[in-house]
């Protein structure tokens, strides 16, 4: 054994620790009662593990919605809503089934109107001067044009068409000037 502050000068006998301030690497990290703490490598190898499972987890979470469309289609922007025959000439507003829509059918033609009321989305009702709001006042004129508010724009019109089998069409996505009419013979 060397004297304390001396380093010895040869390899230790077995058993000997020497005076390295240096714990021994191979003790390092032991508890008394023999489980080894966890070591930084230790931690960040978990924690890489953990990660590409979680990866791995929500990337076969997406895989398997693939298949399920994530936006369902709406309804078709072209509406059929059968022969002109179904729409005696009349000053009255004929409101098709199961849309916000009105259909004119005067002496000058055809045209269709939007009963949604531009201030916040209300469905318009027919009177005999035009249509009101039931929500909060507004009304419009035949034309769709705003003849009190809230509402700070005209009632949308829509074009329109005839299909092949005769039936007449509207089509929701594309708006034409108020007053446009659609004669089909």
């Amino acid at each position: 054994m060397s004297e304390k502050g001396k380093p010895h000068p040869g390899p230790l006998p077995q058993g000997e620790k020497g005076d390295c301030p240096h714990p021994d690497p191979v003790s390092q990290g032991e508890k008394g009662d023999g489980s080894a703490d966890p070591s930084r490598r230790d931690f960040l190898a978990r924690a890489a593990g953990w990660t590409a499972a979680g990866t791995l987890a929500f990337a076969a979470v997406g895989v398997a919605r693939m298949p399920k469309p994530g936006v369902l289609p709406g309804k078709s922007a072209e509406l059929k809503v059968g022969p002109p025959g179904n729409f005696p000439v009349s000053a009255d507003p004929v409101r098709v089934a199961g849309r916000n829509l009105f259909i004119l059918h005067g002496a000058e033609g055809f045209c269709a109107i939007s009963a949604i009321c531009t201030h916040l989305g209300c469905i318009v009702a027919p009177t005999p001067q035009g249509f009101a709001c039931p929500c909060h006042g507004s009304l419009f004129a035949a034309d769709g044009k705003v003849t009190r508010g809230p509402a700070g724009s005209p009632l949308a019109w829509f074009e329109m068409s005839r299909a092949p089998d005769g039936t007449l069409v509207i089509h929701t996505n594309r708006t034409v000037p108020a007053g446009t009419r659609y004669q089909f013979a």
